[in-house]
């Protein structure tokens, strides 16, 4: 495990903060007046998922995070539960809460594998491509003249999921949606 001085502290760097995985989402190393220098930082802890402000001064190191990537495939969601299993080995399946999967779950189609970040053999978050194609299965047809523009409608896509599309997406299109924001992204395919 690799241990950091202050000023090694910086952006998406994971490090152990109060006994938990952090990422470090703002760094900022300066002096004032005749001070010694000092980092500012804000961390994300990959727990809890809450916000933490530090400074770190030049006396003091922090530890590296050994995070390990498994690779899982997602199996079937169930109310608040997500239902893996370790990549070719379905026999080792596990739930995931919602909570811990996060908003874009929402995307995920069955079967597909999937990154989980592990630290110290629990997993503490899943990677999520951010772009995901997905079928249209639901959507109300465009009225005459109402397909150019900024118009939007619903469409139900084959996740469940509910995303804002233009009008000229019809039932059966494949979409690109882009997972962090849950918006459309592009017509991959035209029904």
């Amino acid at each position: 495990m690799a241990v950091l001085s202050y000023n090694e502290i910086t952006l998406k760097k994971v490090i152990v903060f109060n006994d938990e995985p952090c990422i470090v989402i703002s760094s900022h190393v300066f002096r004032k007046q005749k001070r010694k220098p000092v980092n500012n930082t804000k961390l994300k802890s990959l727990v809890s998922g809450r916000l933490i402000e530090n400074t770190f001064h030049v006396n003091e190191v922090a530890e590296e995070a050994d995070l390990d990537t498994w690779n899982i495939t997602f199996v079937y969601r169930k109310g608040n539960e997500y239902v893996f299993h370790i990549t070719g080995k379905p026999a080792e399946r596990f739930n995931l809460s919602a909570d811990l999967v996060g908003d874009q779950g929402q995307f995920i189609k069955d079967r597909s594998e999937l990154s989980a970040l592990v630290y110290n053999d629990n997993i503490i978050g899943v990677k999520i491509p951010i772009k995901i194609e997905l079928k249209v299965t639901e959507t109300v047809d465009a009225s005459k003249g109402n397909t150019s523009g900024n118009a939007l409608k619903e469409a139900i896509v084959e996740t469940g999921a509910k995303v804002m599309v233009p009008m000229f997406i019809n039932q059966g299109d494949i979409i690109a949606v882009n997972t962090e924001d849950g918006n459309y992204s592009e017509r991959v395919e035209k029904a």
